[in-house]
C-alpha cells in the first residue's frame, strides 16, 4: 500500500513538472521585435593599426640582449583604438569607440550593438577609422537598404571583404 502510494505521488509530480514546461514553452509568446520593426547589429572584432611602426635595434641595444633574444626589428605592441558612426536616415544613432583589449592594448577592439528601427527603406551610413595616426578615415560606406519587418542587417567590418559590410 505504501509502495503503491509512493509510485503514485512520484507520477503526479512529475506529470505536474511536464505539464509546467510544456505551458511555459509555448506561453507567453515572445516577439523579439514589435510588428513592422527591424533590427540593424553592428557586430565586429577587429585588430586596430599598431601606434608605432617597427624599427632596427641599435647595434648598443642588440649588446645588451642575450644572444639568443637578438632579433633584427622591435615592434611595439600596442594598437590604435577602433571608431565606428553609424547614421540612419541622417540621424547619428552609434558614436563609439573601442579601445583594444589586453595588458598591453595589443588585442582586438570588439563592438556589439543592436538598433531597432522601422521596416522600409532607410539610408545608411557607415564610417570607421581604425588607426588613429593617420588623418580621415579609413573605411566609409553609404547605401539605401530596404529592411522587411522582422530582418536583420548585420553591419561588420572585414578587410578582406573590401572593408564594411551590409548583410
Amino acid at each position: 500500500m505504501n509502495r503503491a502510494l509512493n509510485w503514485t505521488g512520484q507520477a503526479l509530480l512529475y506529470g505536474g513538472f511536464a505539464v509546467a514546461l510544456g505551458v511555459f514553452s509555448r506561453w507567453p509568446v515572445y516577439h523579439p521585435l514589435a510588428p513592422d520593426m527591424a533590427q540593424v547589429k553592428v557586430s565586429f572584432i577587429h585588430h586596430g593599426a599598431r601606434i608605432a611602426d617597427c624599427r632596427p635595434y641599435t647595434a648598443e641595444e642588440q649588446a645588451k640582449m642575450a644572444k639568443n633574444m637578438r632579433k633584427a626589428m622591435k615592434c611595439e605592441r600596442e594598437r590604435s583604438p577602433v571608431h565606428i558612426e553609424v547614421d540612419i536616415d541622417g540621424r547619428n544613432v552609434l558614436s563609439h569607440t573601442a579601445l583594444p583589449s589586453g595588458l598591453s592594448r595589443d588585442g582586438a577592439s570588439t563592438v556589439y550593438r543592436r538598433i531597432d528601427i522601422p521596416a522600409g527603406e532607410h539610408r545608411i551610413a557607415v564610417r570607421f577609422q581604425d588607426n588613429k595616426a593617420a588623418e580621415g578615415l579609413t573605411a566609409q560606406r553609404e547605401e539605401t537598404v530596404t529592411l522587411r519587418s522582422a530582418q536583420v542587417l548585420v553591419i561588420d567590418y572585414n578587410p578582406d571583404k573590401g572593408g564594411i559590410v551590409l548583410q
